[in-house]
């Protein structure tokens, strides 16, 4: 269960011992981490709102403006240079493995999201032929908005990203927003958002997860966990086994 502490971030309790950390919130990411882990469950939640008279921030504040949005362009929602933005692109090292979970976005303007691994859209047309991604009406955000600024309906998710998208280690990625209608400027304009939910696995969690995708098995917290308890009960076993020859051969 995802709930939201003071300041308004997401956070999520993971009850593995392995990963009782203290939670650190990166406040320009607007996700949740945990320190010197290996494995991380995290939230990154994007808006066009930026200080008065620029496109893009690192760091939100109370005093942002929704700025103007072009129509039927791809914003990349890490460094699109629109709304609050991170430093470099979203990418794993060759110790890293990423497991996309959910994505969501405002259906105001005609929003839609979609997600890139490396140059490869993971939406698509059944020709194959690219598309803009999932709509916000399917899979808005947050749950229960209107369709429209001024609108009274209350939205609910009729899509979820199942399976889970896998981003292998050395693997660029991205999460697209894009709006049909575009956003104007002005007094007017709209608050629009977009939101990606997944999991980073970091160091052996990242072996394991390889080991696991090889195995056909999905890859998510609670089978890491499992396959690190089979691993612990082998080396056991092997361990009692070795002891009781041991045991026998001098007892002869």
């Amino acid at each position: 269960m995802i709930g939201i502490n003071n300041d308004g971030v997401f956070s999520k309790p993971n009850p593995l011992s392995s990963q009782k950390k203290i939670l650190t919130i990166s406040r320009p990411m607007w996700r949740q981490e945990i320190d010197n882990m290996s494995m991380r469950s995290q939230v990154y939640e994007w808006a066009n709102l930026a200080p008065s008279g620029k496109t893009s921030t690192l760091r939100r504040t109370t005093s942002d403006l929704p700025v103007e949005l072009p129509a039927n362009r791809e914003l990349d929602l890490f460094i699109g240079g629109y709304g609050n933005n991170i430093t470099k692109p979203a990418e794993t090292t060759a110790t890293q493995f990423v497991v996309i979970e959910d994505i969501a976005c405002a259906a105001q303007a005609n929003g839609n999201v979609q997600i890139r691994i490396n140059t490869t859209d993971y939406f698509q047309n059944p020709d194959v032929t690219n598309m803009l991604g999932i709509p916000g009406l399917a899979s808005p955000y947050p749950r229960g908005s209107a369709s429209t600024a001024a609108g009274t309906d209350n939205l609910l998710k009729s899509f979820d990203l199942y399976p889970d998208v896998y981003v292998l280690p050395g693997q660029t990625w991205q999460i697209l927003y894009t709006t049909r209608d575009g956003v104007g400027s002005g007094a007017s304009t709209d608050v629009v958002a977009a939101f990606v939910k997944y999991t980073l696995y970091d160091g052996p969690d990242a072996l394991i997860a390889n080991k696991l995708l090889e195995l056909g098995v999905t890859i998510n917290p609670n089978n890491v966990d499992w396959y690190k308890r089979s691993l612990i009960e082998q080396q056991q076993a092997a361990a009692s086994a070795a002891a009781m020859a041991a045991a026998q051969g001098g007892a002869q």
